[in-house]
């Protein structure tokens, strides 16, 4: 073998154990399918399924696996045992995480709420870790919580092994789920407003106060073109496929979709959408009509019918004309008087 072929060979060796330590995926059995692994669509306020597509066949939620990790936070602060301005520090181990991430420096120091927001805007790995280690001191504890979490909602057919999702190394195996666990776990986060609120945002500085802030930006496509989306998240990794886990209101009803494992961002994207809109119109459409409201009129009280009460009309007479009339009856009277005394005086005398 001579020196030029010998070196062929050896760059073509250094090149495949290169490849083989840079991505864990190596080996992962490929799950994507066209259009997809799996898909639903239910509706967010009864959880009733509206549509589905081999909701039950298990794929690799990949960074969608950062949605139960915010649940498992959310929980955390309700009960009080973490707050959102809590100071976190960052550490080696954080420091040397891989994949998406917002580059955490060691002894960098960050409140919790800005590393949810770099969890769920930029997928960040390394947020993800630093969250689940300061809360319960160790990422193989936060798993654990999260496996609980899983079955406490219906989650039968996921297992978690990570807090970040990206493909294992060595002998470890993958996280697993299905499109019908990952829309369980969705409907669930909807119980926390906040939910929306950090994953719906679309852009956000990261260090605002550094001389060059780092911009995160949302890898759901859906924010940007989908009318009345307003949450949840992405996921990818070679062997997974491009998945999503997206929700979406109209007018007053709203609707869940999980897309799992797609061969390409475009394709997914296409599928989420088409599956939103026929959920939110099915919702729409089978919604009951609001009930009529009828004004109550309010009841008169019952009043006594009261006849009208006429008028005496008096008539002015004047003055002149009062006093002779008065005259003429005070001289009548008189005269009736004398003529029945005279009567009598003469009736006397034939006696």
């Amino acid at each position: 073998m001579g020196k030029s072929a010998f070196g062929v060979w050896v760059s073509t060796i250094t090149m495949i154990v290169f490849i083989c330590s840079a991505s864990p995926a190596f080996g992962l059995k490929k799950v994507s399918k066209t259009p997809y692994l799996g898909a639903i669509v239910i509706d967010a306020a009864t959880g009733n399924v509206i549509e589905e597509d081999h909701a039950d066949v298990k794929g690799y939620p990949a960074s969608m696996i950062k949605l139960m990790n915010l649940l498992v936070i959310l929980d955390a602060v309700r009960a009080e045992h973490l707050s959102l301005d809590e100071l976190i520090t960052v550490s080696a181990r954080v420091s040397r995480m891989g994949g998406s991430q917002v580059y955490l420096k060691e002894k960098e120091v960050f409140p919790v709420e800005e590393l949810i927001y770099a969890m769920m805007i930029q997928s960040a790995n390394d947020a993800a870790l630093a969250l689940a280690v300061h809360y319960t001191g160790s990422m193989e504890v936060f798993v654990d919580l999260m496996n609980k979490k899983a079955q406490k909602i219906g989650m039968s057919n996921t297992v978690f092994y990570s807090v970040h999702g990206l493909p294992p190394s060595g002998k470890n195996p993958p996280d697993i789920t299905t499109a019908r666990d990952m829309a369980k776990l969705s409907l669930e986060l909807l119980k926390y407003p906040e939910a929306v609120k950090y994953t719906s945002t679309k852009v956000r500085e990261f260090r605002p106060d550094a001389p060059e802030p780092f911009i995160m930006r949302t890898h759901n496509h859906l924010l940007k073109d989908f009318e009345g989306c307003d949450g949840f998240k992405t996921g990818y990794f070679h062997a997974a496929g491009f998945s999503i886990s997206a929700t979406a209101q109209k007018k007053d009803v709203r609707a869940i979709v999980v897309v799992l494992g797609s061969p390409s961002s475009k394709e997914r994207d296409k599928h989420a959408r088409l599956l939103l809109s026929k959920g939110l119109m099915e919702i729409l459409i089978n919604q009951p009509p609001a009930p009529e409201v009828v004004e109550k009129v309010p009841e008169q009280a019952e009043t006594e019918t009261v006849e009208p009460v006429c008028e005496i009309e008096y008539v002015q007479i004047p003055k002149t004309t009062f006093r002779v009339a008065m005259a003429l009856n005070a001289a009548i009277i008189i005269f009736l008087f004398a003529a029945l005394f005279l009567k009598r005086s003469k009736g006397n005398r034939i006696r």
